[in-house]
């Protein structure tokens, strides 16, 4: 069967190409299984074989930049060679034996996906006025239909229209068929206009969509300023690179004068002996009051005088500090010549792209124009994609106790521009929005609270104090434990200022889950609090419990593990068939340790009768056909279990982690269950993308409960 495949093709540079393909490519993603990248036309002589080090292509900056990112989404595993056509040289040279290798390698591609996103020429390397006819005839020749990017940027609506209808034509005219259009860095006060300008093509295409320009996707990072200034960093912080840098002040003028013109993510350019200059731009940076700056260049190769660049490093700040060669001409004239890109490192540019596809762009009717096949699996990035979704359908406010770590501050940044989450953040506001500011995340959405000093403090102390008077804590003492911030952000959710909160970045699971413990306590009728992890297979999503809280549970806690589990599983679209999982498969074995899973076994089905479980089975007979047809034919579970529950902490804890590393699986969790309301422990080694995901999960257990 032929994978399905989508051309993006645009008649001229700077359309934005890059924020649309993601956006498709990201709904491609949660569609199907097998999702690739081809780019017909791309900078560079094809190589069958990476480059070595050291030779031609390997250097930063040579491979295509649009293709290396969107490969680093894409899920049919084929790498950059495979998914690069022909070079402009090749295509220039010889059209015909060109297009013919297009069509040649994208079949290769093709045979290995389900779906293929196609992405034509930018012209960056070639501006010629044939190069979306040739666009439109790769695409025929690709059987793909087209979306049209076209640029909105400085024109009116009825130029925008004119434009598309020039270049319908001239698409008409190869004989493509042009599925949408998307009109793409348009004024926000003329959305409204371009749209209906549009609409009056509608007999010439079938869907159009206009999107804002957005200053974050077109602005350099700091890191790219480096670059076009040939400077080196003196000083800050390397991570603070990618943070953008949204305007440029070259500060020739006095102190006074240059705080005056300040604005936030600003790059200030300044010769290295303007030391009034620098001191003034940097204790504003550190100021409260004052912008948050991007980076201080300075130029002509003067270093800074060896005071004030001790007093640059006393102010402790994480700015960063370029030293260029250059005059302040050079300067200004190659920093407001670099090109901001959307590449594989700009996570932030990259949630802004796909916040803006999912507001203004209908990706799934758009796809519908395709020949999608129906998914028989689930892959990792479908179900990810599909909790950033629910969670998405009804926000929940979600509490991130740990605002002193930088990957919840990223993944703040990631969830708030996707409006996954309402969120609140714990710890001293200026630092939080300080640091998160040098990060390049945008906070203004959040709100931040201070565990020591907020006024909900003696509140929650005499809350505390009566709800553990039982063990003797008094009012004084519950002031100091509520300023500890998994107290504080538990309080919070007992309270109902938040729905739920999601911590353990750098506190243990212990000191997550007391406070949940002692304040939220356990849902009626649950007498067991426990946890699952899902765990992201190739192919599937299958629920492991318990794999983190109780230690060796009895028969007793088993059922509630086993019952709690699958109700934890069916919030996220599992189909609960539940495994007991043991050493031996029905009454082949003996002994306590069977006996115990038996008995859980037959808990589970007195409590809940409606509830497929299966048990004592061991793990192959669980989730193998195969076995399970020789070793218990006729179960409805065995060989299709999805939710598997391990007999204690040893096994659960010791199996997911073999899993994940052996196989490969992308374990989710581990997810609360049993507690009122949603708490969730993060791994301390929790990757931004994990806790994303443990905040949508927690997110959609709050709106179920």
């Amino acid at each position: 069967m032929t994978a399905s495949a989508i051309y993006i093709a645009s008649p001229e540079g700077d359309t934005g190409k890059s924020t649309i393909a993601l956006g498709i490519l990201h709904k491609l993603t949660a569609t199907v299984a097998r999702v690739a990248v081809f780019r017909p036309i791309t900078r560079l002589e094809h190589r069958e074989a990476a480059p070595s080090p050291g030779s031609p292509g390997d250097a930063e900056g040579e491979r295509d930049y649009i293709l290396e990112l969107l490969l680093s989404q894409a899920t049919a595993g084929l790498t950059y060679q495979e998914c690069a056509g022909v070079s402009y040289r090749q295509l220039h040279e010889d059209p015909e034996a060109a297009i013919a290798e297009i069509v040649e390698r994208f079949h290769r591609v093709a045979d290995r996906s389900d779906a293929v996103l196609i992405v034509g020429s930018d012209y960056t390397d070639v501006a010629a006025p044939s190069e979306l006819s040739m666009n439109a005839r790769i695409a025929v020749n690709l059987g793909a239909p087209v979306v049209l990017a076209v640029k909105a940027k400085d024109r009116t609506p009825a130029e925008v229209a004119q434009a598309v209808e020039v270049c319908l034509a001239e698409l008409a005219g190869q004989h493509a068929h042009t599925a949408a259009v998307v009109a793409n860095r348009c004024d926000p006060d003329q959305l409204t206009a371009v749209a209906e300008a549009l609409a009056q093509l509608s007999e010439l295409v079938p869907a159009s969509y206009v999107l804002p320009e957005e200053p974050l996707l077109v602005a350099p990072s700091v890191a790219e300023l480096r670059a076009a200034v040939h400077g080196e960093l003196t000083g800050g912080d390397e991570q603070s690179l990618i943070r953008e840098a949204m305007s440029v002040l070259v500060a020739g003028m006095t102190a006074e004068h240059v705080l005056e013109r300040l604005h936030d993510g600003m790059a200030v350019i300044t010769p290295g002996d303007r030391s009034d200059v620098v001191m003034a731009v940097m204790g504003a940076h550190a100021a409260a009051g004052f912008p948050s700056l991007s980076c201080v260049i300075l130029n002509g190769g003067l270093p800074l005088h060896p005071e004030v660049a001790r007093l640059v490093e006393g102010l402790g700040t994480r700015l960063p500090i370029i030293s260029t060669e250059l005059g302040t001409y050079d300067t200004a004239r190659a920093v407001a010549s670099a090109r901001g890109r959307v590449t594989v490192d700009s996570h932030r540019k990259v949630d802004t792209a796909l916040a803006l596809m999912e507001r203004y762009v209908d990706t799934a009717d758009l796809l519908d124009t395709l020949s999608i096949p129906i998914p028989t699996v689930t892959t990792p990035q479908m179900f990810t994609y599909q909790l950033i979704d629910q969670a998405r359908a009804d926000v929940q406010r979600i509490v991130l106790p740990e605002g002193d770590d930088d990957r919840i501050l990223r993944a703040a940044g990631r969830l708030l521009a996707r409006r996954v989450a309402d969120l609140t953040i714990l710890g001293e506001e200026k630092t939080v929005r300080a640091r998160a500011a040098e990060l390049g995340v945008d906070l203004a959405a959040a709100t931040v609270l201070d565990p020591r000093t907020s006024d909900l403090c003696d509140g929650f102390a005499e809350q505390y104090a009566q709800l553990r008077s039982h063990k003797g804590v008094t009012v004084d003492q519950a002031r100091e434990i509520i300023s500890d911030v998994s107290y504080f952000g538990t309080m919070l959710v007992h309270n109902d200022m938040v729905d739920g909160m999601v911590s353990g970045a750098r506190h243990t699971t212990a000191h997550t889950v007391r406070p949940a413990f002692e304040i939220i306590k356990t849902a009626p009728g649950v007498s067991t609090v426990s946890s699952i992890f899902l765990m992201c297979l190739a192919d599937r999503v299958l629920a492991y419990g318990d794999c983190a809280i109780v230690p060796d549970p009895t028969a007793e806690q088993l059922a509630d593990i086993a019952i709690s589990s699958a109700r934890t599983a069916a919030q996220f679209g599992i189909d609960p068939r539940v495994a007991m999982l043991s050493y031996s498969t029905g009454s082949s074995g003996t002994g306590a340790d069977v006996d115990k899973v038996r008995a859980a076994t037959e808990l589970v089905r007195e409590r809940q009768p409606e509830l497929l479980v299966e048990g004592p089975i061991q793990y192959d007979a669980a989730v193998d056909p195969s076995t399970a047809q020789t070793k218990m034919p006729g179960s409805e579970v065995a060989g299709r279990a999805t939710v598997l529950i391990f007999p204690d902490l040893n096994t659960g804890n010791n199996t997911y982690k073999a899993v994940q590393r052996s196989a490969g699986a992308i374990a989710i969790g581990p997810v609360l269950q049993g507690l009122n309301k949603p708490v969730n422990d993060l791994s301390r080694g929790a990757l931004v993308e994990d806790i994303v995901n443990t905040v949508a999960i927690t997110a959609i257990q709050a709106a179920r409960q």
